[in-house]
């Protein structure tokens, strides 16, 4: 196990702050609770926000912008979005600084330039977006209005970690608005499923699809439909949501339209999103103490080629082989790196990209070319062999494929050994101590029972899986009648 990472047994929490700070995916910024994404997380974001992106527009929706700044009366309109996110906004005041007289090279504000009306700084854009709607929808032949923007938004966290959650952080949000409230319901749940077809046919990571309590749901929102995933450590992860709002936000912000028989109503809408916290869940989901696991079909690099030489001709030699393979595997749609660089040993290379989770490695040296051999290493299972260069890109890109799959079923096994089904309190505090998980159990329907499970454990329903049978029990707290087991966690 390499030195400069903690391992998870003995700190979760270090562990993943190790990998994602020698992963080089983020650092830390001078700005308390922001982070700096770097280059080799950046580029991993645009190949989640890339595959993401043609998934929306096979669907039929299209991007736009909207501003960052909502004038504080918008944002007040729709009143249970605004208590819901009130205590994490950030709001402009002023919009000018001058020199401090009291003190030489510093700058206050000008007391001068106060805004007439303070700006949140958007923690979701669902008031400037309906405020504009407005003008866009007056008809039937208006609908459906299916958009989405890429944007940052602010909630200002008190206690941040690095992807999970910070102050300032990447996401898409969608804003649809519909005729009919069954095409609204259509959309949440269509959306819900790019979003669970992405994340496991792109992270490699399980999901259970479900509907979220009454507590737990999006503030102004009918029903909130989510995807939850679970991490090594045994606590889940809200991977995406998509909301059913009805007509609450059109009401707030009187969006109206005339339908095919000239009557006014109002328009029924959704939102839906996923963030950068989802290259935290692929952190934590897949990773072991040496470093980044990441699934071949979003990891920046797929695979890397290292040369292993002494001298310049030995080196050409290597080269030539080389860089055929490399337009081969390009060619085959790969992302490839060969990295010649003579400033590091091989070894030092080796563990590098281990670090970093490149799925596939390649070594050749001399002998590897007087054999017509390379050695291929995988980073997964960290399995390696000596294979023919005869059909080596189609069989690297075959290795791919099982990879991408096999990391998927690693994390399926997991997941379905850590959901544990009980029947008492008693089973329901020992397997949240000892094991950790998703726990199946009876609730009888109450917000009040709900909070005092969170009060006790920590643990919050995480979900009612959308595939649950009603059945008949007794709630494993309040052992009142129950009509349906939930999901409960405790969670990031």
């Amino acid at each position: 196990m390499s030195k400069e990472i903690t391992s998870r047994s003995t700190d979760y929490s270090q562990w993943y702050n190790d990998l994602v700070i020698k992963g080089g995916l983020a650092d830390y910024s001078a700005v308390r609770g922001c982070m700096v994404i770097k280059p080799y997380g950046f580029s991993l974001w645009e190949n989640m926000r890339d595959a993401l992106d043609k998934m929306f527009k096979d669907t039929g929706h299209v991007n736009a912008y909207f501003p960052l700044f909502v004038p504080k009366s918008l944002f007040e309109a729709e009143e249970k979005n605004a208590e819901g996110f009130a205590k994490e906004c950030a709001v402009v005041t002023h919009y000018r600084l001058k020199a401090d007289p009291s003190k030489k090279g510093a700058l206050m504000v000008d007391p001068e330039a106060k805004l007439e009306e303070e700006l949140v700084v958007r923690p979701t854009s669902e008031a400037i977006i309906w405020n504009t709607y407005k003008n866009w929808i007056q008809s039937y032949r208006d609908l459906p209005l299916l958009i989405n923007q890429w944007a940052n938004v602010v909630r200002w966290e008190m206690r941040t970690r690095l992807f999970l959650r910070t102050a300032e952080f990447l996401w898409q949000e969608g804003h649809t608005a519909h005729a009919t409230a069954k095409e609204a319901v259509d959309e949440t749940v269509q959306m819900l499923n790019v979003y669970a077809d992405f994340v496991e046919n792109w992270m490699a990571l399980p999901v259970i699809k479900g509907i979220k309590t009454e507590n737990e749901r999006f503030a102004g929102a009918v029903d909130t439909y989510c995807i939850e995933a679970l991490m090594q450590d045994g606590k889940a992860l809200q991977a995406g949501t998509s909301h059913f709002l009805g007509q609450n936000f059109a009401k707030a912000f009187d969006v109206k339209f005339s339908d095919k028989e000239n009557k006014l109503d109002y328009v029924w809408a959704t939102s839906w999103g996923v963030s950068t916290r989802l290259i935290g869940a692929l952190v934590m989901a897949h990773s072991d103490d040496e470093g980044l696991i990441l699934p071949p079909k979003i990891a920046p690099l797929q695979v890397v080629i290292v040369p292993i030489y002494k001298g310049e001709e030995q080196k050409a030699r290597i080269d030539e082989k080389v860089l055929e393979l490399v337009k081969q595997l390009k060619a085959l749609g790969v992302r490839v790196k060969y990295d010649d660089n003579d400033n590091s040993r091989p070894g030092w290379k080796f563990a590098e990209y281990e670090m970093k989770g490149v799925p596939v490695r390649v070594a050749l040296g001399l002998r590897d070319l007087e054999n017509n051999t390379v050695e291929l290493a995988r980073r997964d299972t960290k399995e390696k062999q000596s294979v023919s260069m005869d059909g080596l890109p189609e069989r690297i890109a075959a290795l791919l494929t099982e990879i991408q799959q096999a990391i998927f079923n690693k994390a399926l096994e997991y997941r379905n050994s850590h959901i544990t089904t009980v029947n008492s309190w008693d089973e329901f505090l020992s397997t949240l101590n000892d094991k950790g998980g998703f726990i199946s159990a009876f609730w009888d329907g109450t917000s009040e029972t709900e909070n005092a499970i969170k009060e006790k454990t920590k643990a919050t329903i995480r979900c009612i899986p959308l595939d649950n049978p009603l059945e008949e029990g007794v709630c494993v707290f309040s052992g009142k009648p129950a009509k349906q087991r939930v999901l409960f966690a405790q969670a990031y």
